[in-house]
């Protein structure tokens, strides 16, 4: 007891700790799980108060939660709301004007909760409620004061639970007229007659009233009395029917002459079911029904023989238990009974066979359902007298649900059945079909899904109009079938549409949950009459074709709906689309017009190509990279002569005392007044000052002395290392010249570093020539212009010998003034 009593403390502990902890400031706390039809689903939230929801919210489901109470605030704002569910709380308290500001509200659910009372100022503002549930609340009551008596627009009321004892004239004021009235009454204890009874039209009444069948059956048959309408259809709810004195409320029924009636979870003897039949004797009673029906005895009603029950119509029992099945006997004793329904259904009843005989016996049947049983090929063929045409009106056959496995036996069965119309053989073994088989000309609806078929064959009939092959194992589907509207093939393995020249008439075609990839227009347009197509929740290969067509095609056709919606097509790949709905997937150019996108692509790029040569053309950039190149490519060599120097005697190695770099154009010059003046011994005269000065110098030019047949940079370099001095002969045309400009210009101008600057080059300006006037890739030239004093060609011949001798002195690196 001890450790019960910790044990139980410990979780108190954790509980209030954990409450706290969500909520320490006793603020509501809110729930944001609302869609864009604005349905608010807040269940299973483990809230204990109403949390904060949007105020345009039209439906609120705040069911499964740990609400105790609703204040007068919680729901202040939510005038639009339509539909409310507290189902499943544990509220006990509702503040009077807790609802006051729900105004459009339609629909209230407060069922299964803690009301030991109802109060009447809850529904006060309430004029526009149609639907009501207060069942399994724990009220005695409905109180001193009409509950209802504003909501003259209810169509729908629920209430009582196992409390309810009391229900008294008036209760129901206001109601004029329910679509359908659930009373929960299983410990009723008073009941004033009339109570229910203002209540017109009534449209469906559902009694739980275990208790007063068992121990108040006068209670019971006033109830009974004030809701039973020959139009209104009647359903019992959790009795036990045992002997004579449980079954008296039904003579009630039958003086009303009721005409539908139903039974769930019904707990029946043999004693009772013959009073039943008995008091329902000539009573006009089209329809009966048990859902969930235990059987305790051993099916001996002969006593009911003789009573009229022509006018059954229908007779639908489900889930049926018999105690004693090895006891039980035939059902040929209830011949009486079965001559006259149209519409038979035992379903989910361990029905391994139906005697041929019984079959016999139902001789109006147009509507068999026997489905969820235990028949197997042998039993369906005696249950259906070896096909010998037995229930020859039988329009519509279920055996769904049944172990069959042979394919041509139902067809065989059915073959003689010249009214059927409907065949439902879904949820069995059928792996296959023969070739051929023999079916009613008539038969029209075809249901084989949830089998195990693999191909389809032409057995299946050529009148079909409606077939349904869902979740097989199908991968094609190649057959004719020219009168069919609907085919349903979802849950199969087919890779694409079935061709539609198959299918001429076909409006509706269902294919979800294959292995689809893709569709297009022209899989469309080859049915003719196509209206509804379902083909969502396929591996859908977003392509750029198959994302246009969705999005644009297939949206602005009038001929065909994608009528599961654009959500249900969702793309399987590629990979970093997967999981998009296709109506989403936005496709760049890149990926959808691969040719245009290259072409253009070329295309711009070409234009750029252009412009950059052209913008690289007028700086240069291609002189600088031609002779960048030039001048590494030389630059080696230059080093190896450099090396070969080093190790010999400079002097035998400077075979020029100058190189002269010179344009084309000014080569008169050069061989006419230069070389003469230079090479050539001059005679002393007055004006001489040094004998040295005179003697003649060795000039390197490169139209005699260049090697024939080494590259020209090369003899450029080797030129300029095996001279003194480098003369640089400027003029217009020097620089405008592409032999300068390519070869002689670059070559100087990287080999400037090596040389001392001014002392290694000379100047001759043969005219007028600015630094600007130089282009400015001669960036070393124009330095050079800059920081070294140059000579200029005197256009006056009597200054020429000062001309000659100031080079002469540059040349031998004399200082004039020393002369």
């Amino acid at each position: 007891m001890g450790q019960k009593t910790i044990l139980y403390f410990t979780l108190l502990f954790i509980y209030l700790c954990c409450g706290q902890r969500s909520n320490p400031d006793g603020e509501r706390s809110s729930c944001d799980k609302c869609d864009q039809r604005l349905t608010c689903n807040c269940s299973y939230g483990g809230f204990t108060h109403v949390p904060m929801v949007t105020d345009r919210a039209l439906t609120l489901d705040l069911s499964f939660n740990d609400i105790t109470g609703v204040t007068s605030d919680d729901l202040t704002g939510h005038r639009r709301l339509r539909a409310l569910s507290l189902h499943g709380n544990r509220v006990a308290t509702i503040h009077p004007s807790a609802f006051d500001s729900l105004w459009s509200l339609e629909e209230l659910d407060l069922s299964d909760n803690q009301l030991t009372a109802l109060n009447h100022k809850w529904f006060r503002n309430l004029e526009a409620l149609q639907k009501l549930n207060l069942l399994n609340n724990p009220y005695s009551c409905l109180g001193s004061r009409p509950v209802f008596q504003r909501l003259v627009r209810l169509r729908w009321l629920g209430f009582g639970g196992p409390a309810l004892e009391e229900l008294k004239r008036g209760d129901l004021s206001g109601v004029a007229e329910l679509e359908e009235l659930t009373v929960h009454g299983n410990n009723l204890k008073s009941y004033e007659s009339g109570a229910l009874g203002d209540v017109w039209p009534l449209g469906r009444v559902t009694l739980n009233l275990h208790g007063p069948f068992l121990t108040n059956t006068a209670l019971a048959s006033a109830v009974l009395a004030d809701v039973t309408y020959p139009e209104t259809p009647l359903i019992l709810e959790d009795l036990h029917l045992i002997g004579n004195k449980s079954v008296q409320p039904f003579r009630v029924s039958a003086k009303r002459r009721v005409r539908k009636m139903a039974f769930n979870n019904l707990f029946v003897s043999d004693e009772a079911i013959v009073n039943i039949l008995v008091a329902l004797d000539g009573v006009p009673l089209t329809s009966l029904s048990m859902d969930g029906v235990t059987l305790t005895g051993e099916g001996r009603w002969e006593a009911a023989k003789q009573t009229d029950q022509r006018s059954i119509d229908e007779f639908f029992v489900r889930n049926v238990v018999v105690l004693n099945i090895f006891k039980f006997v035939s059902f040929l004793q209830l011949g009486f009974m079965l001559e006259y329904p149209r519409k038979v259904s035992v379903i989910n009843s361990r029905v391994y066979v139906m005697p041929c005989n019984t079959s016999h016996l139902l001789l109006n049947l147009q509507y068999l359902d026997l489905s969820d049983n235990l028949l197997t090929d042998l039993t369906l063929a005696e249950t259906m007298c070896n096909g010998d045409g037995t229930m020859k009106d039988l329009r519509v056959l279920n055996v769904s649900g049944n172990a069959l496995k042979s394919f041509s036996t139902v067809s065989r069965q059915v073959t003689k059945l010249s009214k059927l119309t409907h065949l439902d053989i879904s949820r069995t073994g059928y792996s296959s079909m023969p070739e051929s088989c023999s079916w009613p000309s008539t038969l029209r609806y075809l249901n084989i899904s949830r089998a195990k078929l693999t191909t389809i064959t032409p057995c299946l009939p050529a009148t079909l109009e409606v077939l349904d092959l869902s979740n097989n194992d199908l991968k094609d589907f190649i057959l004719i079938l020219p009168a069919l509207r609907e085919l349903h093939l979802s849950g199969n393995k087919l890779l694409k549409l079935p061709p539609g020249w198959l299918f001429p008439s076909l409006q509706t075609l269902t294919i979800q949950a294959n292995t689809l990839n893709r569709f297009d227009r022209a899989d469309l347009q080859s049915y003719g009459r196509l209206q509804d197509l379902w083909a969502g929740q396929n591996k859908f290969a977003c392509s750029c074709d198959f994302v246009h067509f969705l999005q644009s095609g297939i949206k602005g056709s009038e001929d065909v709906h994608l009528a599961d919606g654009e959500e249900s097509y969702v793309c399987d790949s590629p990979l970093y689309l997967q999981g998009q709905p296709v109506a989403q997937v936005q496709l760049s150019i890149v990926v959808c017009q691969r040719v245009l996108f290259v072409s253009v692509s070329c295309g711009v790029a070409l234009f750029v190509g252009i412009l950059l040569c052209v913008l690289l053309w007028r700086l240069h950039a291609f002189w600088y990279v031609k002779m960048t190149w030039a001048w590494l490519r030389a630059k080696r060599s230059s080093l190896r002569r450099r090396h070969r120097r080093d190790r010999s005697d400079s002097d035998e190695l400077l075979s020029y005392d100058a190189f002269v770099s010179y344009s084309e154009r000014d080569a008169s010059w050069v061989e006419n007044f230069l070389v003469p003046e230079l090479e050539e011994p001059r005679e002393n005269d007055e004006d001489s000052v040094d004998q040295r000065t005179l003697q003649p110098l060795t000039l390197c030019l490169h139209k005699r002395d260049f090697l024939p047949g080494q590259w020209i940079v090369d003899n450029i370099m080797s030129a300029m290392e095996r001279s003194r001095r480098t003369v640089f002969v400027l003029s217009e045309n020097f620089v405008q010249s592409d032999w300068c400009r390519y070869e002689l210009d670059f070559s100087h101008f990287q080999l400037f570093d090596g040389k001392a600057g001014g002392d290694a080059a000379i100047l001759i300006l043969l005219e007028p020539l600015s630094k600007d006037d130089i282009p400015k890739r001669f960036c070393k030239l124009r330095k050079l212009m800059s920081s070294t004093t140059y000579l200029e060609w005197p256009q006056d011949e009597e200054r020429s010998g000062e001309f000659w001798r100031s080079l002469r002195h540059a040349l031998r690196g004399e200082d004039e003034d020393d002369y």
